[in-house]
């Protein structure tokens, strides 16, 4: 299944896992994490899904 949107709702902490998961999709810029603009989501898709699943505070969001 390819991921067709995916978003960062209010919560993150920052941590940097999803970075280090997906640095294609995410990245850090300030304080917390932001989905990359122009991103391939469905390139990256298992990795998308492994970042969210890995969230500590479980704000990556992701439609199939």
């Amino acid at each position: 299944m390819a991921v067709k949107k995916c978003w960062i709702e209010d919560g993150c902490i920052g941590c940097d896992a999803c970075v280090a998961i997906c640095p294609d999709v995410f990245e850090i810029p300030s304080d917390v994490c932001v989905v990359k603009g122009g991103a391939d989501l469905a390139g990256n898709s298992d990795s998308i899904i492994e970042a969210a699943e890995s969230c500590p505070v479980e704000v990556i969001k992701y439609e199939e």
